[in-house]
Formats: structure tokens, sequence, C-alpha cells
């Protein structure tokens, strides 16, 4: 309840106050080198042109400065050590033109009013919009309070964000602080706002809780109280000591004097305060080498004797004090020299990044929420979908929206709630597809949380249920998903198969939808059905295509290579997936167009599902969808290679991903093609052995895994494959060889179901090596399995479970030591 209450705020405040963040943000960064920058674009003003000739005394330039203001009083003046700097004079303020006066550069030779420096109004204004947004009222007025309330709101974000990204592991320094860019959509928006938030989150506390001290007068005094045990600075002399009587212009002839020998003539400024009455001269002198403009000596001197009177060293100042004294330069970062300086301008400017981010990860959460679509059942019914149940839990309407587009693919009217869901409805299904949402800190939806304490205590009665998880989840909470699995592990407990791993969503995960449709695809649902989540492809050449396997009486297989058209290899990992958009088989296309007289252009027929009644109007045409494929190389190949079977449909067609890629696409032409991180397929991090099982194409993602172990030069792997027969399926049998006389694998097993000699399918090499897994798993291998849904996954899935314990596999499937990609 606590986080979830934290993260309505922080979300809340993120919209209200992200855009004036990032507004003080920007113009925060633009003030950081405004001195810098006017000096830049100002030579002869700032900047003196070379010159003859030694700077007249502070007393001359007064005289001469005010003589050029008809008589004006020069309230201060500023000396420079550097003679290529001008001096800089402050006038009082003129009666009814402002509270301040004019500041003027002068040159110290002669005396000769510079005027103020280039983009002097520029930097008030954008000053006056970091301080209140340029508002009406200016300090008094209601953008002083808006960006006061933003700065509180700043301190919020930083610390409620540390709360909500705390990952279990917080120790592990990759958990804070590692950025994948690999990831896209919603969950790069997530890495960006929340790991680069954890790198410059006590940038943004300093920020803000500086900022503060010029919104709120409490708030100072409460700082000085704090820190100094005082609710006043007084750190600089006023001048109004004395009688208040206006006077002449105190002479500085003695007190000058008196001040370089106080400090031996060495600064590198020297700000002089004239009093308005009788009293003494004060002089902020800035100290060589000083980091910021604040590590000052404070001096008075009394102008008519030029006796020192006080001596206020920086040096003798507590920490307390220099903090109170120089709050502008700790804001800026300026106290802590060029570097913090230079870390508080990038953090500035990375503010927007923030709004933006936010607001993007706020508008995904609202397209989760909008209402549930009716969704038709547009498909045929699929084979065995009566006896097919879909079943969800759902918090926001997500859940049940997915499930209700899973039913409409499969041609299936059994949908219900999870709440709904009891032994007897579980008896008549041999298969069930659970849409499963994860609500707050790992918990049920509110719908379905009493199932879950009472129904869910004891295992169901499942022994004859073939089932999946779809689960929905938010990676901004520790608990991903968390009751998916509860599901996932319930159902198992009963008995029941699954018909391939849980996939987990988060978001508006783009892949991971894709991902189940291809498996509903697998299931029955229509294979020539567009994309839930539309992708963007780039181009890729179609280098090489060769058949491994002449002569098999099982459909040709091919090595089909790719290279991408801009010759910039995107990066992968093995186990990854290559997403393939298709075309038509011009053939059929030019029969069409010759049928239907050449009414619709032969490229939107070459890329739209075609009806299957070839004398249906081509009307309505929608796109045609993807189609995936393990990769079989690694990145550092320089391409891309699956392994693709040539399909044939009923109707006489090839399958519309093979036929593309293994005929009807001309070698050197161009292919739509994407790669997605596929992580439930990943090798371990850790280096550990490899045992690999798979049968037929399912190679690919196997031998991705070798290639890259192999590039790492890390070997000693098994591998366990079937095929149809050794005469003529064993694929890349030379290239698998080497690996045995290099180290890479160190055992390979073949199964040829069809030789009269072996007569085997790969869970039976299985089952005959399951000592030697037993020792293998106990010395820390992990295993992967690639290959079909129908007949060889579960089968391979049984045989582990035999040879070492369904706990056993379940555990190491929970740590990712058990991990398969089937299709």
């Amino acid at each position: 309840m606590t986080r979830r209450i934290f993260f309505q705020i922080h979300w809340f405040l993120g919209i209200t106050a992200g855009l004036v963040l990032a507004v003080m943000g920007v113009t925060g960064a633009m003030l950081s080198f405004e001195d810098e920058i006017m000096a830049a674009i100002s030579p002869g003003i700032v900047t003196l042109t070379p010159g003859t000739g030694a700077p007249l005394a502070p007393d001359a330039i007064i005289v001469r400065a005010s003589a050029q203001r008809d008589g004006l009083r020069v309230a201060s003046l500023t000396v420079e050590d550097d003679p290529a700097l001008a001096w800089r004079v402050q006038f009082d303020p003129v009666k009814g033109k402002g509270r301040r006066g004019e500041r003027s550069y002068v040159d110290p030779r002669d005396g000769r009013l510079l005027g103020a420096a280039n983009g002097t109004g520029f930097f008030r204004t954008i000053t006056d919009l970091h301080r209140w947004l340029a508002l009406p009222g200016g300090g008094n007025g209601i953008g002083r309070q808006i960006t006061a309330f933003s700065a509180i709101a700043l301190i919020f974000f930083a610390l409620s964000g540390l709360y909500l990204r705390w990952p279990r592991r917080a120790l592990d320094w990759r958990a804070w602080l590692v950025l994948d860019l690999r990831k896209s959509g919603r969950n790069l928006y997530r890495a960006l706002h929340a790991v680069i938030g954890g790198w410059i989150v006590l940038f943004y506390l300093l920020s803000a809780t500086t900022g503060l001290w010029w919104s709120y007068d409490w708030y100072r005094q409460g700082v000085l109280y704090t820190l100094t045990g005082k609710t006043s600075r007084g750190e600089e002399p006023r001048g109004d000591r004395g009688e208040k009587m206006k006077v002449e212009t105190p002479s500085l002839a003695l007190a000058w004097p008196a001040l370089e020998q106080a400090t031996g003539g060495h600064f590198e400024s020297v700000t002089i305060t004239l009093p308005k009455a009788q009293g003494p001269v004060g002089f902020r002198v800035l100290l060589p080498d000083a980091r910021h403009e604040r590590m000052t000596d404070m001096v008075e001197i009394d102008p008519a004797n030029g006796r020192v009177l006080k001596v206020a060293r920086y040096a003798d100042k507590s920490v307390g004090e220099v903090i109170t004294t120089s709050m502008l330069e700790v804001h800026r970062g300026a106290i802590f020299g060029m570097p913090g300086r230079l870390f508080l301008f990038v953090t500035s400017l990375t503010m927007p990044l923030f709004t933006i981010t936010g607001f993007l990860l706020y508008f995904a959460r609202r397209r989760r929420k909008r209402p549930i679509d009716d969704l038709p059942v547009e498909t045929p019914a699929a084979a065995g979908a009566s006896d097919l149940l879909v079943a969800y839990a759902s918090q926001t309407g997500g859940a049940e929206r997915l499930a209700r587009q899973t039913a409409a693919a499969l041609g299936t009217s059994h949908i219900v709630p999870l709440a709904s869901v009891d032994a007897d409805q579980l008896a008549q299904v041999d298969r069930a597809l659970f849409v499963i949402s994860t609500y707050g800190e790992g918990e049920p939806p509110d719908r379905v949380r009493r199932f879950a304490r009472q129904d869910m205590a004891e295992p169901p009665a499942a022994g004859h249920l073939h089932y999946a998880v779809l689960a929905l989840g938010d990676r901004e909470y520790a608990d991903f998903c968390a009751f998916g699995h509860q599901v996932d592990r319930w159902l198992h407990a009963g008995g029941g198969q699954r018909l391939f791993d849980m996939i987990e969503v988060d978001g508006e995960d783009a892949d991971a939808h894709r991902q189940w449709q291809q498996q509903l695809a697998a299931l029955g649902a229509r294979a020539d059905a567009p994309d839930w989540a539309p992708a963007d492809y780039a181009k890729w050449r179609l280098m090489d295509r060769r058949l491994l396997n002449p002569g098999s009486a099982g459909g040709p297989a091919y090595l089909i290579a790719l290279k991408p058209c801009d010759g910039v290899t995107p990066d992968w990992e093995a186990g990854d997936i290559a997403e393939i958009l298709p075309r038509n088989d011009p053939q059929r296309v030019a029969a069409l167009r010759a049928r239907h007289g050449e009414v619709v252009d032969a490229e939107q027929l070459a890329t739209s599902i075609l009806p299957a009644d070839e004398d249906a109007p081509l009307t309505d045409l929608r796109p045609l969808p993807h189609r995936e494929y393990s990769v079989a190389s690694i990145a550092s190949d320089g391409r891309i290679e699956l392994l693709v079977r040539q399909v044939r449909r009923d109707d006489g067609w090839l399958g519309l991903g093979s036929g593309w890629l293994t005929r009807h696409a001309p070698v050197g032409s161009e292919i739509d093609l994407r790669v997605h991180a596929n992580p439930g397929f990943h090798a371990p991090a850790d280096g550990r052995r490899l045992i690999l099982i798979g049968n037929g194409t399912g190679l690919a993602g196997l031998r991705g895994h070798l290639r890259q172990a192999a590039a790492r030069g890390v070997g000693g792997h098994w591998l366990f494959l079937g095929e149809r027969s050794a005469a003529h399926d064993a694929f890349l049998g030379e290239e698998l060889e080497q690996m045995l006389a290099d180290g890479t694998l160190s055992r390979l097993d073949r199964a040829f179901s069809r030789d009269p000699a072996c007569g085997r399918y790969v869970q039976h090499l299985v089952e005959a090596q399951a000592e030697a897994l037993r020792l293998w798993v106990e010395q820390g291998a992990a295993i992967l399995v690639c290959g079909s849904l129908e007949g060889m996954a579960p089968a391979v899935d049984a045989a582990l479970r035999a040879a070492l314990g369904d706990d056993r596999l379940e555990a190491m499937a929970e740590t990712g030591l058990y991990r398969r990609d089937i299709y």
C-alpha cells in the first residue's frame, strides 16, 4: 500500500510539476555559465583591448564614472587584478526607475563607461524564468509559489524514485547503474527515467534543497539557524553605520593602501561598497585561485584614517557559515569548483528527459486502462477449440482485452474470469490459456483475491490439462508478474503440463505480445493473422540460400544468410529472435490481378493478406503478419543466419514466411527484418557449461549459443540433436564435428528417427543419458531446449523431469538454468 501511494503521488506530481521543472532545469543550465558567455560575446566591454597605461586609482574611477551619469552616486566598484578585464561600477537607483541602479563596465585606464555586457537583457529574462517563470508580480507573484512548489516536488521525486526502484539486490551496483539501451518502447522509457535518475539523484536533491532558500523566508531562517545558530547572515557591511545623513562619497586615498597592505596585494578582485552615510568602507576580497565568487574575505576600513576596523576571513568560517554565505554557489555547484559546475550544468540539462519519459510512461499506463474493446471472433474455430478454455484475471482491463484477443484468434467462446474457474470447468477441457495480471506489490487483482486465498490454497486436479500463462506486470514493482507465477506454479503442482513456458509482458511490450501471438499460431490460430503490436523493420539483403538436406523425405531445409543494407550490424545475443516481414508468392499475386483485371496495385497485393477465395473482392486488405525465426549466428559474424524449413500448405501454396525466404525472394533482394530480444532463452552470464537439446531447425537457436560460447572461449558443452535421416538430414554436420574437435562441444548425441539402425527421437537420447545428465546438472550445467511445440518439447520436458525430478527442474526454471525456445 505504501508503495502504491508513493507511486500515485510520484506520477501525479510529475504531470503537474514536470513541465515547470523542465523549464527550470534548462534555464538553470543556461545560467550556469552566464558570466563566461557574456564575456565571450562582449569583447571591448567585459574584456579590454590591448593597450598601454596603468589603471587609475579607485577614487579617480569613481569620480569619472559619476560625472558621466550627471553626478549619480556610485554605490560600489569592483576592481580586477587581471589587466585584461574591465572594472565594474554599480550606481544608486534613480527614483522611480526600479530598486536597482545601473551596472556598467568601466575602462580602468581612463574611467570611460563601457556599458552593460552583451546578453544582459537575455540572461535577465532567463533568470526571471528560472525564479518565477517570468510571470506578473515577479518575486512576489504566483510564479514564485509555482517554482517553490516544483522544487518541493523535485525533492519528493528524488526520494520516492529511490524507494520505488529499490532493487532486491541493493548491493549489486549493476542494478543501480547499468543502462540497457537494447530495450525499446515503454521499457526503454522506464530505464532512462529510473537509471539516469539514480545517477544524478544527489545533484537534484542539492538543486532543490538550495533552491528553496530563495522561495520561503521560514526555510531560509530555519537553515540559517540549523547551520549557524543565527537567524541572519550579516556577512557584508551595509555602509549605514553612524549618523543616517547623506554625505559626500568618502575618499579612498587612505583606505585603499590600507587594504593593499592588509592583503599583500594578492587578490583576484575587490568589490568596494561605499557607505550611504558616515561609516566604514567595506571591501569584499575574492581570494587568489578562488573556486567560486563567494570565497571572499570581508574587510572594513575607516576612510578617515585608513584604520582596519574588522576582518572576517573565509578560512575562519565554519562549514555552516560557508554554506549560508555561499548558497548561490552551492546551488549551481561552483562551491565544488569547475567539476561541480559542469555536473550541475549537465544534470540541469537532463531535466526535460525526465519530463518527457515521465509523460510517455503516463500515456502508456493510460492506454493500458482504456475501455475493453468488443472483439468479435473473426477467425474460424481452430482444431480442438471447443476443448480450450481462456481465463483471465484483470485489474484495469488489459488482461481481459488480451484474453478476448486470444479467444478471437483461436475461435473459442470459452472465456471466463479466473475467479469463476472451478474443478468442473477444468475437467471439461484438455487445454487452457491463462492471461493473468499482477497488481501492486505482487498481489492478485481485486476480483480474484478470494480465489487466490481460498481456491489456490490446494493444487487443482489438472493431471489431464495442458496449459500456458501470459503474465502481465510492471517492472516498476519488485515482484514483477508475481501473481502470474503463482498461477503457473498452482497449475503445475496439480499435474498440469505446460504447452510452452510462461511469457511475461511489461506494459505494452510489443515483443512479448507478438511472441504470445506466435505461440497461438502453433496452437491452431490463423497463421496469417495481422500483428497485435506492429513493429519497425530495417532493410536486410538476402546474401545466400543453401539447401542443407538434398534428397530428404522431409521438407527442404535451408541456411539463409542476410546482411544489413546500411552496413551497420545491430547487436544481439544468442537466443534472440529475427522477425521477417514476408511477401506473397508473385505467381499468386499475378493470378489474382489477372482474374480481377489488375484493379489492385501489385505492391499492395504482395504485402497484404489474400482471400482464400480467388473470386472474393479484393477490398479491405490487411497487412501481412511477421514470421519469427531463431537467429543461428552471433553479432560478430556480421550477418544473421537462419535455418528455415520450407512448408507447403494444404492448398498447395508454400508457407508465407518459408516460401518467401526459401524460394520467392531472389538472392540479392531486400528483406524487411528486425531483431528482438528473447531474454527467456539467453544463456546464463557466468559461462557455465550448457546442455543443448533440440530437433530439426531448432538447431538454429542452439547453434547461436555454441558460436557465442566459442567466441567467449567457453567450451565443454553437450548437444542432443534429433532429425530424420543421417544420410540426408545431418544439418551442418561438418561444423558440429569441428566444434567437437576444438573443444566447444565435449559431447554430441544425435538421433535419426527414420533410420532403421536408430529409430529414436531426441527425448530417447535424454532418457538414455539420465545418469550423466544428473551429474552435469549437479556440477552446475544449464539446460537450453529449442524446437517444435508439437511432440518434441513436451516429450523432452517429460524426459528431463524423469531424469532430474520435477522439483529440481522447476527450481532450475525459476533460477534461469532451464530455458526453452519452442514454437
